[in-house]
C-alpha cells in the first residue's frame, strides 16, 4: 500500500514522464530533423561528398531523419493518443524493425567514419589507399545488410496493444524483451562505443606521430611545390582537420548520451525478475522515457556539431546548398 507522498510523487512522476514525451519530443523532431535536411544539403555539395568521411556523415543524416520520423514523431502521436502502431500489430512490428535498423546503421556509420580517420591518418601508405569513397560505398550497403538482418526477429518478438510492458507496442515476451534489449545495448552502444572511442584514440596517437616526424624530417634536394599545389594540399588539410574536429565532438556527445540508456536497461533486465513497487516501477518507466529521449538526440544534434566545430568548410558548404537549392526552386517557378 502506498503512503499519500508515494502517491503524489508517482503520479508527479507520472505527469514529468508525460510532459516530456510531448515537448522534448517536439524540440527533437522539429530542431533534428531541420538540421539533417540541412546537413544533407551541405554535405552533398561537390567539395565535401567526395570526401570518404564526409559521405559517411551524409549517409549517417539519412538515418537519422529515418530515426526521428520512425522513433520520436510516434512518440509525439503517442502523447495525443493517436498512435497506430499501439495497436495495429504490423505497423508495430514494422516500425520497429525500421527505428532499431535505422538507429544502428547511424552508430554505425559514425564508427567507419572514425575508422576511415584512423586509415587516412596513418604513415602506412596501404592503410591510407583504404580511406577511399569507394570503400565507404561498400561499407555502408554491408552496414544496411547486417543492421536489417540483426533485427529481423523484431517481426515475432513484437506485438501490439501490451498493458505489462513500458510502451503498448513492445517485446511480447521476457526473453524477448531481453534478447531485443541486450542486443541493441551492446550492438548500438556498448560495442560501438569502445570502437569509436578505440578509433580515436588511434587517430590522435597518429596525427601526434606525423607531427614528430614532420618536425624530425628535415628535407633536402627536393622539389619546390607551386603555389596552386601549396594551396591545394592547405585545402585539403584543413577538410581533413576539420572533419577530424567534428567527429571527435559527436563521439564524445554520442557516449554521453547513450551510456544511460545503456546503464538504465541493463539494470531493469537484471532485476527483471524482482517485485517492484508501483513507485519502483514508476521511477523505472520515467527513467525509460527520459533516457530514450537522450538517446534521440543523439540523431537530432550532429548538424548543430558540425556548423559550430566544422570550421568554414562546412560553413561554406552550406551556404552553398541553401543558394543552390533557392535557386533551383526559383527556376523551377518560371
Amino acid at each position: 500500500m502506498l503512503s499519500s507522498s508515494d502517491m503524489n510523487y508517482t503520479n508527479y512522476l507520472d505527469n514529468l514522464s508525460s510532459h516530456l514525451n510531448h515537448y522534448l519530443s517536439i524540440i527533437i523532431l522539429l530542431f533534428g530533423t531541420i538540421g539533417n535536411l540541412l546537413n544533407c544539403l551541405a554535405l552533398s555539395q561537390r567539395t565535401l561528398r567526395t570526401n570518404p568521411c564526409a559521405f559517411l556523415f551524409l549517409a549517417s543524416s539519412i538515418a537519422n531523419i529515418i530515426t526521428l520520423i520512425s522513433g520520436v514523431t510516434v512518440r509525439l502521436l503517442a502523447s495525443w493518443s493517436a498512435d497506430l502502431t499501439d495497436t495495429n500489430r504490423w505497423l508495430c512490428k514494422f516500425r520497429i524493425f525500421i527505428l532499431f535498423s535505422s538507429r544502428t546503421i547511424a552508430s554505425w556509420l559514425i564508427v567507419l567514419a572514425t575508422c576511415d580517420r584512423w586509415l587516412s591518418s596513418s604513415i602506412n601508405i596501404h592503410r591510407r589507399q583504404m580511406s577511399s569513397l569507394k570503400n565507404a560505398q561498400r561499407s555502408i550497403i554491408v552496414i544496411i545488410c547486417l543492421s536489417c538482418l540483426i533485427y529481423i526477429q523484431i517481426f515475432y518478438c513484437y506485438e501490439a496493444n501490451l498493458t505489462d510492458a513500458p510502451l503498448k507496442c513492445y517485446g511480447k515476451t521476457t526473453w524477448c524483451r531481453l534478447l531485443i534489449d541486450l542486443e541493441f545495448i551492446f550492438i548500438n552502444i556498448l560495442i560501438s562505443s569502445l570502437l569509436m572511442f578505440f578509433f580515436s584514440f588511434m587517430t590522435i596517437l597518429n596525427v601526434r606521430h606525423n607531427v614528430l616526424r614532420r618536425i624530425q624530417f628535415v628535407p633536402t634536394n627536393i622539389m619546390i611545390p607551386t603555389a596552386t599545389m601549396k594551396k591545394h594540399s592547405q585545402k585539403l588539410k584543413k577538410t581533413e582537420h576539420y572533419l577530424l574536429w567534428m567527429l571527435f565532438i559527436q563521439v564524445i556527445l554520442f557516449i554521453l548520451l547513450s551510456l544511460p540508456q545503456a546503464i538504465q536497461s541493463l539494470y531493469t533486465n537484471i532485476t527483471r525478475f524482482q517485485v517492484k513497487s508501483k513507485l519502483q516501477n514508476t521511477i523505472n518507466n520515467f527513467l525509460f522515457n527520459l533516457f530514450l529521449l537522450l538517446t534521440y538526440i543523439n540523431n537530432g544534434i550532429p548538424f548543430y556539431i558540425y556548423t559550430l566545430s566544422g570550421g568554414p568548410i562546412f560553413r561554406k558548404a552550406l551556404v552553398h546548398s541553401i543558394r543552390d537549392f533557392i535557386r533551383m526552386i526559383t527556376c523551377q517557378r518560371r
